[in-house]
């Protein structure tokens, strides 16, 4: 029987993807907010496409507020753009 894949969707475009290909924002229990790209920090966490635009899009709207229940300063915002740059692109398959 094949490996059931976890399917997440991204706040900003609303589509559901492989848990693996989406990026985690987080807010710990201390209410600081961060991405989290191994997936396992602990606290509240939304998912996001590995593209700046959907990234933005979910800030605009103020999805990713309300997803981690929490206002989203433009500090934290530039911190936030500036990991996702730092970060490989994903590669087609997926890997």
């Amino acid at each position: 029987m094949p490996k059931k894949i976890p399917m997440r969707m991204c706040v900003g475009c609303r589509e559901m993807f492989p848990k693996k290909q989406l990026l985690r924002v987080v807010r710990s229990p201390e209410g600081e907010v961060s991405l989290d790209p191994v997936g396992k920090k602990s606290g509240r966490g939304a998912y996001v496409c590995r593209q700046e635009s959907c990234l933005m899009r979910a800030i605009k709207q103020r999805q990713l507020d309300r997803a981690l229940e929490t206002a989203i300063g433009s500090e934290v915002t530039e911190q936030l753009r500036q990991a996702l740059s730092m970060l490989p692109k994903e590669t087609a398959s997926g890997q």
